[in-house]
C-alpha cells in the first residue's frame, strides 16, 4: 500500500516510519528542504527513543523515503496524511493555514481517487474546510476527481511514541464513506490482526475525541496540583492521597502525580483550542479555563518555594542549579516547559542559573541562547549553588550521590518539582528539602 505523509515533525515522522515498518510504502513530504536533506542523509531532526534505528531500517528496505514535492507523489498513493503543524493563534485557536495549504496543493494536482486524512490535531469542522479547499482547486482546473476526507488523530506520548503506535490503546478513525472506511481498514489491518481496537466513527466525533482526551488528562494533572497545594496547608501528604484515590477503579492511578505544571506540544495548545472552539460556539468551558489557570500558576511554584526558603528576601546574586529542561523525560521538547518559566523568573530576580539535561541542552541553547550556564553533568550544575531545583524526572536524577552534591553546593537546599526524592534520606544527608504537596 502506497501512502504519503505531509509534515516530518514529531507526528508525521513517527507515523510514517511506523507505517513503513508494518509494510506500507511511505513517502514523507515537507516544505523544509534542509530537514528533508538531513533525513535523506540519515539525520533525525527530533529525539525519540528508537526512532533513528527504525528510520534507517525502513529506508534501507526501500519502504520509506523523503521529498519536498507532494505533487510528484500524488499519482502513486492511495492515502495522503496531513500531519503539519497547527500552532496556536494569538487568541488560542488552532492556526489551520498549513493544513489548508496542503489541501489546496492536493486539489491542484489530484488525478485519481485518494483518501485525505487529517492526522494533525485540529478543531471540529476542519475536515469540512479541507474538503472545501480541495473542491475549490478542482473546480479551478475543471477537474472531476473523486476523493474522500477522513480524520485519524494521533495519541502518541513523547518518549514512548513507537510503542504507542505499534501497540495502541485504540486507533480512532473518522470517515464519511464506506469506500474510505475500506481503504483505511486495509491500512490498519496489521493492528486488527493483533486485536488492537480500531474505532470507526463520524468525522466531527473523531476530531473532538483528540481534544477531549488531552483535556481530560490535563484536568487530572491540574486537579492533583490543586489538591497538593491544599495538602501543604492542611498537613496532608499528596502521595498518600494519590495512593488512596488511585486505588478506586473508577479513578485509576494514571496522571495523578502532583508536580510543577504540565507542558509540551499538546496539552497547553489543545486545552486553549478547545476553550476557543467552545467560545466560538456560544459555550464556556469553565472547568478547562480553571485547568489552564491552575497550570499557569503551578509553573511558578518552585520559584515561590525558593523565595520562601530565603525568607522572602531578594534572590539577587544567588546561584541556582536546575536539573531538567524538557517538559518530560525521554524527549528534548521544551515547548511550554516549566523550565522556560523558571529560567525567566530566576534571571529577572538576578540569579545565575546553571542547568543540565541529558538530552535538551542544545534545544535550550537554540531557544534562549547563552543566558544560562550549560553544565557537563548534574554534579557540575550544583557547583557553588545556593539551591537545586528538580524540574524533569529523568531516571539519571533519581539516585544521585548526595554526599557529592552536598559538598559541591554552597547551601544544601533541594526543591523537588516532581516528588522523586526521599525526604528522609535528604534530611539525613543534611539537606533542606521542599517538594510538592507535603
Amino acid at each position: 500500500m502506497n501512502i504519503a505523509i505531509v509534515g516530518t515533525g514529531y507526528v508525521g515522522l513517527v507515523s510514517g516510519t511506523c507505517f513503513a515498518d508494518t509494510g506500507a510504502t511511505v513517502t514523507c513530504v515537507d516544505v523544509d528542504a534542509a530537514k528533508i536533506e538531513r533525513l535523506n542523509n540519515g539525520e533525525i531532526p527530533i529525539y525519540e527513543p528508537g526512532l533513528e534505528e527504525l528510520v534507517k531500517k525502513n529506508v534501507a528496505a526501500g519502504r520509506l523515503r523523503f521529498t519536498t514535492d507532494l505533487a510528484s507523489v500524488l499519482d502513486d498513493v492511495e492515502i495522503v496524511f496531513s500531519a503539519v503543524g497547527t500552532p496556536p493563534d494569538e487568541d488560542g485557536s488552532a492556526d489551520l493555514k498549513y493544513v489548508l495549504q496542503v489541501a489546496r496543493t492536493i486539489g491542484q494536482h489530484l488525478n485519481h481517487y485518494v483518501v485525505v486524512v487529517t492526522k494533525s490535531t485540529v478543531p471540529v469542522g476542519t475536515a469540512r474546510k479541507v474538503r472545501a479547499a480541495i473542491e475549490e482547486e478542482l473546480q479551478k482546473r475543471g477537474a472531476d476527481v473523486p476523493f474522500d476526507v477522513a480524520s485519524n488523530p494521533e495519541f502518541l506520548k513523547e518518549g514512548n511514541a513507537i510503542k504507542d503506535f505499534m501497540s495502541p490503546d485504540r486507533v480512532v478513525v473518522g470517515t464519511e464513506s464506506e469506500r474510505a472506511k475500506k481503504v483505511l481498514t486495509r491500512l490498519y489491518k496489521p493492528f486488527l490482526i493483533n486485536n488492537f481496537r480500531v474505532i470507526f466513527m463520524d468525522i466531527p466525533s473523531a476530531e473532538m475525541t483528540k481534544y477531549a482526551a488531552n483535556s481530560m488528562l490535563a484536568t487530572r494533572i491540574s486537579f492533583m496540583n490543586d489538591i497538593a497545594n491544599l495538602c501543604e496547608r492542611v498537613g496532608a501528604d499528596v502521595n498518600m492521597v494519590r495512593a488512596g484515590i488511585g486505588s478506586d477503579t473508577r479513578i485509576g492511578r494514571k496522571f495523578l502525580y502532583a508536580g510543577c505544571g504540565y507542558g509540551g506540544s499538546c496539552f497547553p495548545k489543545d486545552v486553549k483550542a478547545l476553550i476557543k472552539t467552545a467560545d466560538q460556539n456560544g459555550y464556556s468551558m469553565e472547568v478547562l479555563k480553571a485547568v489552564e489557570r491552575v497550570n499557569e500558576e503551578q509553573k511558578s511554584i518552585l520559584f515561590r518555594k525558593l523565595q520562601k526558603a530565603y525568607g522572602g528576601q531578594s534572590l539577587q546574586g544567588l546561584t541556582v542549579a536546575m536539573w531538567g529542561l524538557s517538559f518530560k523525560p525521554e524527549t528534548d521538547d521544551m515547548r511550554e516547559s516549566t523550565a522556560l518559566v523558571m529560567i525567566q523568573k530566576l534571571l529577572e530576580a538576578g540569579c545565575t542559573v546553571r542547568v543540565f539535561d541529558p538530552i535538551a541542552m542544545d534545544e535550550c541553547r537554540r531557544r534562549i541562547g547563552d543566558c544560562v550556564v550549560y553544565c557537563r553533568d548534574k554534579y557540575d550544575a550544583v557547583l557553588d549553588a545556593d539551591a537545586l531545583l528538580l524540574l524533569t524526572e529523568w531516571k539519571e536524577f533519581r539516585l544521585p550521590t548526595w554526599g557529592v552534591v552536598a559538598k559541591a553546593m554552597k547551601r544544601p537546599l533541594v526543591i523537588d518539582g516532581r516528588n522523586i526524592f526521599d525526604h528522609e534520606e535528604l534530611e539525613e544527608c543534611g539537606f533542606e528539602y521542599y517538594c510538592i504537596g507535603r
